[in-house]
């Protein structure tokens, strides 16, 4: 399994390479190679996730290493998703890259298939985790097109289509991402009292998706109210995106808690 990871990492490795010398060379042979690249990445990381599943005879998210597979294939999944449907190229150039960043954190993780620990062998592990893939890779995904409407706003030509597909898109994923966090604390919370006896215990893990919850919840506060749109609320999604990185990693590596697994 091992093999097939770091066959899929490549995949991904030769996607970023392709697709950042197609944008700067404006080849459309080498951007539709990239994206095929990336999407046979995809398959073979699939197949790997299978796998390690059908191996570990369980989901495979639950420690830092498979958690952070299953996230980088989360955001795989929602750049094609977005990609194929709504007809974003401009979406690749970002995405693809934060795609093979979350993987080179995974591949620097031990790789070893373990046991659940006692107080995750629980009927709420599959939708906990589950939900935190989804969500955290919405957000990024939110992220990325952030990043992309700051560089597109600067170009002087006729791209306001695209910025309001871009806004609109953004605002969409973060509705969807908060959404599955709702169903991510909400859950923690009840099989925390299961587990430990309390539903909260201001643990780092918790304490920090609570940030990032309070965050979206802003973000979704000034779009709905229409105070903040445009630059402004793209510029919110590129800084948002570093929270849920530290959520997500930092956590783990400078804080350590009962969320600390792995």
């Amino acid at each position: 399994m091992k093999a097939l990871f770091f066959i899929a990492f490549a995949a991904y490795a030769v996607s970023v390479i392709l697709e950042f010398t197609g944008t700067a060379f404006r080849k459309e042979k080498l951007l539709r190679l990239a994206w095929i690249a990336f999407i046979a990445a995809f398959a073979l990381h699939t197949v790997f996730l299978a796998a390690r599943g059908v191996a570990a005879k369980r989901l495979p998210l639950s420690n830092q290493f498979e958690f952070a597979n299953g996230f980088a294939w989360g955001v795989a999944l929602f750049t094609i998703a977005v990609c194929t449907r709504m007809k974003t190229d401009w979406l690749k150039v970002a995405a693809i890259p934060v795609t093979l960043l979350i993987m080179t954190y995974a591949a620097l993780q031990p790789m070893e298939i373990r046991d659940l620990m006692p107080a995750l062998r629980s009927a709420w592990f599959g939708v906990h985790i589950g939900s935190a893939v989804l969500s955290y890779a919405a957000f990024v995904i939110a992220g990325c097109i952030g990043a992309r409407y700051l560089i597109l706003s600067k170009k002087e030509s006729d791209n306001q289509k695209a910025l309001d597909q871009m806004d609109f898109l953004s605002y969409r994923l973060v509705s969807f991402g908060f959404l599955f966090l709702t169903v991510v604390i909400l859950s923690g919370a009840i099989w925390a009292e299961q587990a430990w006896s309390a539903f909260w215990t201001w643990d780092p893990k918790e304490v920090w998706a609570l940030i990032t919850w309070i965050i979206y919840a802003v973000y979704l506060h000034l779009r709905l109210r229409g105070k903040k749109k445009g630059r402004q609320m793209a510029w919110y999604l590129v800084i948002a995106v570093f929270v849920v990185f530290f959520t997500f990693a930092g956590v783990n590596t400078l804080l350590h808690g009962m969320h600390t697994y792995g």
